[in-house]
């Protein structure tokens, strides 16, 4: 790696670095305010509320990069412009390739940085704190309906009034079909436990049995029950797609398809965690333009302000076309894809001009 290169990132990731931990700082403060209102409900207290808002602090970090990377950048060049450093280079025989080149040392450093924090880090966090959160305040995982959650298994319909945050289950209710839609019995569960590779043990057990006309009723003070659902799946009700890991949202898409279910929303989610990181790349071709210009101090300010607006409305209008792509069933891909796409004709529109001048 070249001189200038270890200077060029060097200070990129400075400011990156700046302004990332400026945003974890802001962002966890108003995360901590809006969980103070339910410090005092059961056992929730205020280190729950800190320890809760730590534990997210990785999500935030995955959702933040972008940004953080656009803005840094931004500042990092204009701070370079103003000490004619960029000039120097451009001088030198560097051209907008090659600086681009550099620069895009940081967004794959940054990109890295940002799948493995997605992928490895962000899903458990946040799944850690939403159970420890739950296991404070006496709540449960989901209730989606009246009568609890209800879950589709091939033939066999599952109903859970309760499920716990370490993933146990209480009050289930199997409801099995044979292959003519008919039903063929009712099994009453107190309670579930997983318990892997033999799948479920369900205790204190009451199955009622239809056979034609008659029925006859069984108790059973156990039983093991397989089933595709498991503790992965269930797992899914405490995180957001967007914050899954690409393993739990691809086991989860399958679920979903085996049981001929919606998976739209799932699968935009797959392709953006796939696509996500790649947008700190469209990010440094971004903030580059502004890098060719002399500015005061003024300008500069001006330019980071520019830099913070863009950014919210990249993070705007990647959550937009996710909204959009699942009420309009467009092509998962496009959905994920094209906020950054348009970002990157952006880019390229402003380099270009910015040559011509």
């Amino acid at each position: 790696m070249k001189i200038y290169q270890r200077y060029l990132l060097r200070e990129t990731v400075a400011a990156i670095l700046l302004v990332l931990v400026a945003f974890l700082a802001l962002f966890g403060f108003f995360d901590l305010i809006a969980e103070l209102k339910d410090v005092g409900h059961g056992g929730y207290q205020l280190h729950h509320a800190v320890a809760y808002v730590l534990l997210c602090l990785p999500g935030r970090v995955y959702e933040l990069m972008p940004v953080a990377v656009l803005i840094g950048t931004l500042y990092a060049l204009s701070t370079l412009a103003r000490h004619s450093e960029i000039t120097v280079l451009r001088a030198s025989g560097l051209s907008t390739q090659g600086l681009l080149g550099s620069l895009f040392l940081v967004a794959a450093l940054a990109a890295v940085t940002t799948f493995v924090i997605g992928e490895f880090v962000a899903p458990p966090a946040e799944r850690a704190a939403n159970q420890q959160r739950m296991k404070a305040m006496g709540n449960v995982v989901a209730q989606e309906f009246r009568t609890g959650l209800w879950v589709k298994d091939e033939r066999t319909f599952v109903n859970v009034r309760v499920v716990l945050p370490d993933a146990r289950l209480r009050g289930v209710r199997i409801y099995e079909f044979d292959d003519a839609a008919r039903l063929r019995s009712v099994s009453d569960a107190e309670e579930g436990e997983f318990a892997a590779p033999d799948g479920w043990r369900l205790t204190g057990v009451v199955r009622t049995v239809l056979d034609g006309e008659r029925a006859r009723v069984e108790k059973v003070p156990e039983i093991r029950w397989q089933s595709a659902l498991n503790p992965d799946i269930l797992s899914v009700l405490m995180v957001v797609p967007e914050r899954m890991s690409l393993a739990h949202l691809s086991t989860y898409i399958h679920h979903l398809s085996e049981n001929h279910q919606k998976t739209r929303r799932y699968e935009i989610a797959l392709w953006k965690k796939m696509i996500y990181p790649l947008a700190a790349f469209v990010m440094v071709a971004l903030a580059l333009p502004f890098g060719y210009a002399h500015d005061r101090v003024g300008s500069v300010s001006l330019k980071i302000f520019s830099g913070v607006m863009i950014g919210i409305f990249f993070h705007m209008l990647n959550g937009l076309f996710s909204s959009l792509g699942t009420i309009n069933n467009w092509p998962p891909l496009l959905s994920a894809v094209a906020p950054s796409a348009l970002f990157l004709l952006a880019a390229v529109a402003m380099i270009a001009w910015v040559e011509r001048r």
